[in-house]
């Protein structure tokens, strides 16, 4: 026994490398979790906004805040994230803000929110429930383009905006508006998902055999959609006129319940590389997650041929397992949607229990 044990310590530190390395050739990671500073942003409750739907002053930022997207520019981190108020009955109204980051970590937030519902041609969308989890690439010429999801308090609805600059942002309507005469505008959508290439520390949006490319949905199948110019979406269908299925939820694993994009699809040496978020299904899922966690995987689809998934993680690669990642508005999420390369790591940015903000990083 005692030698046993000896040989068992004698080989430990192997053991940990092994376990520390990426499950796969192709995955990023592994990512750590900066738990000395996470949750990197929470709720604040001393910002506040003159709500032009409203007409009345209100702490835009009061409640949560989470989901966030990320972009690298001149040297810095720029994040928008999620945040909600405490004046909407059920949930919050949700708005998108602004926080920039020298080293990552420690953010300093804009006081007003830089994109949020409003007396326009979208507030019948946006309005009340608000704008939602937004991610953000770039177009070949340089404008940043976000999809995000607005929430009219009955139905979500993938939508399109785009910037110069992060701070001001033209609202472009609908992503699926004019495919088939509006087929698709009182459909449940989101969380779309872009192919891009990098580009130093930008993600470039890249046609592959002469279109742009998108994941998107939150169902037990992962959806594709097709572009021109990255504002007018087609989604792809079948010859019957369903939703061609890009990957599938498993049984035994932590996505039963659904597959959802995290952040953009991100085109590497090996394919297309796509982090994205899994609910579980404790019946029917991973019996070893709580019902109903959101936790996270990696797809690799063909850099040719996007509909073609090659490669996928067995298991989820990150997990909610801390304090703030378990309780809050929902219980048990760690939702991956921001992700840049800075300073010679990968910083993830994600939602922890639709409450708070948190990053884990990883060895480039």
């Amino acid at each position: 026994m005692i030698k046993r044990l000896s040989l068992l310590l004698l080989l430990l530190p192997s053991l940990v490398q092994a376990q520390s390395k990426a499950e796969k050739p192709w995955m990023l990671g592994p990512f750590q979790k900066l738990n000395t500073d996470n949750p990197i942003l929470a709720a604040k409750t001393n910002t506040t906004f003159d709500c032009p739907v409203r007409h009345q002053t209100i702490r835009w930022e009061e409640k949560d805040v989470y989901n966030p997207t990320a972009v690298v520019r001149n040297n810095k981190v720029y994040m928008v994230y999620r945040a909600e108020d405490t004046v909407r009955r059920v949930g919050g109204t949700s708005r998108l803000g602004l926080a920039v980051s020298t080293d990552g970590i420690h953010f300093k937030r804009m006081p007003k929110p830089v994109f949020y519902p409003n007396n326009d041609a979208m507030k019948v969308y946006e309005w009340e429930g608000g704008c939602e989890d937004p991610r953000i690439v770039e177009s070949p010429n340089g404008v940043y383009v976000m999809t995000y999801t607005a929430y009219d308090g009955d139905k979500a609805r993938l939508c399109v905006a785009t910037s110069r600059n992060l701070t001001d942002w033209q609202k472009q309507g609908l992503a699926f508006d004019q495919f088939e005469n509006g087929k698709y505008r009182n459909s449940w959508s989101k969380s779309g998902a872009i192919v891009c290439k990098r580009v130093g520390s930008r993600f470039v949006a890249q046609k592959i055999n002469g279109k742009y490319w998108m994941y998107w949905g939150d169902q037990p199948q992962l959806r594709l959609a097709t572009s021109d110019d990255l504002l007018h979406w087609s989604p792809l269908e079948t010859d019957g006129g369903k939703p061609v299925v890009a990957a599938e939820s498993r049984k035994g694993k932590h996505d039963y319940r659904l597959i959802e994009p995290g952040p953009y699809a991100m085109l590497t040496k090996e394919g297309i590389l796509l982090i994205y978020n899994g609910m579980n299904d404790i019946k029917n899922g991973d019996v070893n997650l709580p019902e109903g966690a959101y936790a996270g995987g990696q797809l690799l689809f063909n850099a040719q041929d996007p509909t073609k998934l090659i490669d996928r993680s067995e298991a989820h690669f990150i997990k909610p397992d801390q304090p703030y990642e378990t309780q809050g508005q929902v219980n048990q999420v760690v939702f991956l949607e921001g992700m840049v390369p800075f300073h010679s790591r990968w910083f993830l940015y994600y939602g922890t229990a639709d409450s708070k903000i948190g990053v884990a990083v990883a060895k480039q």
